[in-house]
């Protein structure tokens, strides 16, 4: 009934602790001043000024175009980091190395070129939406354009980096085999990894695209349109009614994300 790996995970657990407590130290998280009598108040007042949720017929007017918006925003940034990603990941995926199957030529041009391929990842995805949303409203003025190209560059790293730790972290040996037996990597890649990652990256697919629908809102307060900068608008106001209209429209838009995800899965 002992646990033989009982002091390992006690180790562990105890090594973990003595990590995050100085973190927690240096973040300045205090939670007790949350339950402060006056700052309870603040919280309350604050967020009693979110009922009723406004209805006004000009408000849902503006609300449903800020919606398409962002939908428009999230789907076409999306689609963009799906062409930069899947042929970075295509590159870089170790799995469809030809020079894994054995000796030969090449095999140093390869590993740059893989090299060169997670650079890029590794670039593409440093960089913040926000930073990238700021560049390009400067270029493009204000609007859901600067938004769209802002998610494709930073999604396009996050997106390639996770499809090729997909593929490579799937059964590899059906790609092997058919490139052992003269199949091309674009084949070994379709017949040989994805019918075991297909889930796996619609699913991370659809995630991102929930993620990008959220990213809007912080990328609408620099100006690059959608409910992000319809919020930021209320929020100025200091109208809580408008505000609270705009966060259940994002509650039911992602659990859309979520319905679409199981639905394709």
């Amino acid at each position: 009934l002992r646990d033989p790996l009982a002091r390992r995970r006690l180790v562990w657990l105890l090594a973990a602790l003595v990590i995050a407590w100085p973190m927690l130290q240096l973040s300045g998280f205090a939670p007790s001043a949350l339950f402060a009598p006056g700052n309870l108040q603040v919280i309350g007042g604050f967020l009693a000024g979110f009922l009723p949720p406004e209805t006004a017929p000009d408000f849902l007017a503006m609300l449903a175009k800020a919606t398409l918006e962002t939908l428009a925003m999230a789907t076409a940034g999306t689609a963009l980091a799906f062409v930069i990603g899947a042929p970075l990941a295509f590159v870089t995926t170790r799995a469809l190395s030809e020079s894994r199957i054995g000796p030969g030529p090449g095999r140093t041009q390869a590993s740059m070129v893989r090299q060169a391929g997670r650079s890029v990842l590794m670039v593409l995805r440093a960089v913040p939406e926000i930073v990238w949303a700021l560049v390009f409203v400067r270029a493009l003025g204000l609007g859901p354009a600067a938004g769209v190209l802002a998610l494709a560059i930073t999604y396009g790293g996050m997106l390639g980096k996770v499809y090729a730790e997909v593929l490579e972290s799937t059964d590899t040996r059906p790609a092997r085999a058919l490139m052992e037996s003269g199949s091309g990597r674009l084949a070994a890649l379709v017949y040989g990894l994805l019918p075991n990652s297909a889930q796996e990256l619609i699913s991370y697919t659809v995630y991102r695209w929930e993620c990008a629908v959220r990213a809007s809102v912080v990328m609408g307060f620099v100006g690059a349109g959608g409910l992000g900068q319809l919020m930021d608008q209320s929020m100025k106001m200091l109208n809580g009614g408008e505000a609270s209209s705009i966060l259940l429209v994002f509650l039911v838009l992602v659990l859309l994300a979520d319905a679409l995800s199981n639905a394709l899965r």
